[in-house]
């Protein structure tokens, strides 16, 4: 699979959006931002769906048993509302936890803001016998979302701290899925140099 076509999932879970009450910020603020980081060439599959937790399972079981996406990104529904269940969701799908992901998006966001602490974005690996993607889940808020894929850097643009993205392309290698390249400007994605391509960007 390491040649395959990257397809990657983006799943906005919002019960105002999804009804039409508003129009939806966090799959053009995905899309947009994958577009600027990602220089291999992907294809992306989206879906809008309301804070039920069932569709959120089941949307994302679809993205990776049918729609083949290596990695799926939501956005929404991790706060601690009684509507808020997109980790449970994205929990009751998965194979693996990768607890890590969630822990990183905390620590940058809270660099901006003490509610931070309040989130309960986490990532899985979801497996089947010929398949297997990492599903993430991001914030709400397209500032957030950006903030916590790229990170934080000071006014000469050093790392202060790191976004979840750099560790996106390893992961997906390790499970099987094709090799991502990035925009080193936006996000430099780490591999040990065991598993560098000799065309991957070095700068």
């Amino acid at each position: 699979m390491a040649d395959a076509e990257l397809v990657i999932g983006l799943v906005s879970v919002s019960d105002r959006a999804s009804g039409g009450v508003y129009q939806d910020a966090g799959l053009p603020a995905l899309a947009k931002w994958l577009a600027s980081a990602i220089t291999t060439p992907f294809r992306i599959v989206e879906r809008l769906i309301p804070d039920e937790r069932g569709q959120i399972e089941q949307v994302l079981i679809d993205l990776v048993d049918f729609e083949l996406c290596h990695l799926v990104l939501t956005t929404g529904g991790t706060g601690p509302a009684r509507r808020d269940v997109t980790p449970e969701a994205t929990l009751a799908i998965g194979t693996k936890e990768m607890p890590g992901f969630g822990e990183q998006m905390r620590q940058v966001s809270l660099h901006f803001v003490p509610t931070a602490i309040l989130s309960r974005q986490t990532a899985v690996i979801r497996e089947t016998p010929t398949h297997a993607a990492l599903v993430m889940n991001l914030p709400g808020q397209p500032k957030a979302i950006k903030e916590t894929l790229e990170g934080l850097k000071d006014a000469d643009g050093k790392q202060i701290v790191g976004g979840v993205f750099a560790a996106v392309p390893y992961c997906v290698d390790l499970i099987g899925g094709p090799y991502i390249e990035t925009n080193a400007a936006v996000c430099k994605a780490f591999r040990p140099k065991s598993a560098l391509r000799p065309t991957t960007q070095t700068t």
